[in-house]
C-alpha cells in the first residue's frame, strides 16, 4: 500500500487540497474542485437515504419535534418572569433562532467531520487520502443525512416567529444584518466543526471538547450575555468567536447596550470574523493532515 503522508504532503496529491488541479490553481478552481466533491459525495448519500423515503420523513418529523423541547424550556421559564438579563421571550427568540439555525446549518454540511478520529483510529482515513477528491471534502459529506434539515428549519421557524413579535423599529442595517448573521453564523460554527475535529489528528479523545464548543457554545448563545460572566463573554469574542455568531449582531439588531463596552464595529463584525475562523480552522487541518503518518504501510 502506498504511503499515505505523500498523498498528504503533495500540493497536487489527491488526498489533499492540491487534488483539485495543481498547486498552480487559483484559489477560486480548488475551492470549486472541493464543494463539487463535497456535492457528490453528498448526493450519493442522499440517493440512498432517499430508498427509504417514509423512514426519512418520520425521522426528519422527530427532529423537529425533539429540537423544539429546547425552546420549551424557554417558554417556560417566562412562565415564572417577564425578563431574563433584561431580555424579554421574543428577543430570547432572536437568540435562539439564529444560533440554532447558524449550528443545524453548520452541522448538515459539516457535522459529520466529527468521525475525524474513529477513522484515524481505524485506519480507514487512508482510503480517504488516496482518491482524487479533498479529503475533507469526503470526509465532512460522509454519511450526508437531510434528516439534520429538522434543527435548522424548527430553528427558522423560531426566528421568524420572534421577528414577527419583535418591537424593533427596522432600518436597513438591521434589515440586512439578520442574513448576514445566519450567514456568517453557520461558517463560524463550521470552522469550529472542522478546526476542533482537526485535534483528532493528535488528541484522539478530544470529541467531549468538540462537542461543547459546538452544541455547547450554541446552547451558550441562546441565552442573553447579560447573564453570563464577562470574562465568559470575552473568550467567546477574543477566543473563540461564538459571539460573532448572533450575540454582537443582535445589540444592534435589538438595539440592547454591550456588556463589555466594544466598539460598535464589532457589532457588523461577522464577515470577518467568519473568514479569520476558517482560515484558523483551514490551517490546523492543513497541519494536522502533514502531521498524519497513516496506519500501516
Amino acid at each position: 500500500m502506498a504511503d499515505p503522508t505523500l498523498t498528504a504532503r503533495e500540493p497536487g496529491g489527491p488526498g489533499g487540497l492540491g487534488g483539485l488541479g495543481g498547486a498552480r490553481d487559483p484559489l477560486a478552481a480548488r475551492t470549486a474542485w472541493a464543494l463539487r466533491s463535497w456535492w457528490l459525495t453528498a448526493a450519493m448519500w442522499t440517493r440512498a437515504l432517499m430508498t427509504y423515503r417514509a423512514s426519512f420523513v418520520m425521522m426528519t418529523v422527530a427532529n423537529v419535534l425533539i429540537t423544539f423541547l429546547d425552546f420549551v424550556v424557554i417558554i417556560l421559564m417566562f412562565q415564572h418572569t417577564d425578563r431574563l438579563g433584561d431580555w424579554n421571550l421574543p428577543e430570547l427568540g432572536f437568540l435562539y433562532g439564529t444560533s440554532a439555525f447558524a449550528l443545524g446549518t453548520a452541522n448538515l454540511f459539516v457535522g459529520t467531520v466529527d468521525a475525524l478520529g474513529q477513522r484515524i483510529r481505524t485506519g480507514t482515513l487512508d482510503t480517504m487520502l488516496v482518491r482524487p477528491a479533498p479529503a475533507l471534502a469526503q470526509i465532512c459529506a460522509e454519511r450526508f443525512s437531510l434528516r439534520r434539515l429538522g434543527r435548522p428549519v424548527q430553528a427558522a421557524a423560531v426566528l421568524g416567529w420572534s421577528l414577527w413579535v419583535l418591537d424593533v423599529r427596522w432600518t436597513w442595517d438591521r434589515v440586512l444584518l439578520v442574513p448576514v448573521l445566519l450567514f456568517c453564523g453557520a461558517l463560524i460554527f463550521a470552522a469550529v466543526f472542522i478546526g476542533f475535529a482537526s485535534l483528532q489528528f493528535w488528541w484522539g479523545e478530544s470529541g467531549e471538547l468538540h462537542h461543547s464548543f459546538t452544541f455547547g457554545g450554541a446552547t451558550v448563545l441562546q441565552y442573553p450575555p447579560t447573564v453570563f460572566a464577562k470574562e465568559l463573554v470575552a473568550g467567546t469574542v477574543f477566543g473563540v468567536p461564538l459571539a460573532f455568531v448572533n450575540w454582537l449582531p443582535a445589540l444592534h439588531i435589538l438595539d440592547k447596550p454591550d456588556p463589555l463596552g466594544l466598539p460598535a464595529a464589532f457589532r457588523f463584525a461577522s464577515p470577518l470574523a467568519a473568514v479569520l475562523a476558517l482560515a484558523v480552522a483551514g490551517l490546523v487541518w492543513r497541519t494536522g493532515l502533514r502531521a498524519y503518518r497513516g496506519a500501516g504501510s
